[in-house]
């Protein structure tokens, strides 16, 4: 059992999900980084930020099998007694040899299942943060680069899924938001998308540097405390998808 707020990160690892933990540590709150392979590398994060005063733990799962995700969070509550944010960062798509329905697996199928396996045990005052893009936000108003075009349709699905689980949330006192950004610099997927249309990137940079990890990051960990109304979203970078939204 902990006094603290347990807040468990999907996708924790690396990246925004990493910097969104080291975040959250520092403010006060228990972190439990969840990874999918990289075991060594998550506990090698939590450990950074037990250094530096936080507290931290890493828990295993491919949130795309249901076994995994209900074994997560089952042992969330028994290690700790209690889960008090969802940060629901992990995504995919872009992985090489990966099934053609991967990006929607992933990107809302898993999304949507670890939601209602964590529902039933968050508080009232507990939240539940979906980590997305604007090319994925502003799917079907705004251009998308063609080779990320599946994880744009699949976390855009995933956000209305989920979306269309507020009155469930709202009822049980449990608030939902959506942190939306550019293109982030330093992530993976800006990665991998120079290296197959390095064109794509660099139309957005036109626009303005793109938001760091850093700052998407601490947008996120803002989220999980921010007193929005259910469903609200942050929009980090971007100025030119918001400017006739």
């Amino acid at each position: 059992m902990t006094s603290r707020r347990v807040v468990l990160v999907t996708g924790a690892s690396r990246g925004i999900g990493a910097e969104t933990g080291r975040i959250l540590a520092a403010r006060g709150d228990h972190v439990v980084l969840n990874y999918r392979e990289k075991r060594s590398r998550a506990e090698k994060l939590a450990a950074e930020f037990v250094a530096a005063g936080g507290s931290a733990s890493v828990a295993g799962a491919d949130l795309t099998a249901a076994p995994e995700a209900a074994a997560l969070i089952d042992g969330v509550l028994r290690e700790f007694g209690r889960l008090d944010v969802l940060v629901l960062n992990a995504s995919g798509g872009l992985e090489r040899g990966a099934p053609p329905d991967y990006p929607m697996t992933i990107n809302r199928d898993a999304q949507v299942r670890l939601a209602g396996l964590a529902l039933p045990h968050l508080p009232a005052g507990g939240r539940i943060v979906f980590v997305t893009s604007h090319q994925a936000h502003f799917h079907g108003r705004k251009p998308v680069p063609e080779d990320y075009l599946p994880i744009a349709a699949a976390k855009r699905a995933g956000e209305d899924a989920l979306r269309a689980l507020i009155p469930e949330f709202t009822s049980r006192g449990v608030g939902f938001s959506v942190v939306s950004g550019d293109m982030i610099d330093g992530t993976i997927i800006v990665r991998l998308l120079r290296r197959r249309d390095p064109d794509a990137v660099s139309a957005r940079t036109e626009h303005g540097p793109l938001p760091t990890v850093e700052e998407f990051a601490a947008a996120v960990a803002d989220a999980t405390t921010a007193d929005t109304e259910p469903g609200h979203t942050v929009y980090v970078g971007g100025a030119d998808y918001l400017a006739d939204r």
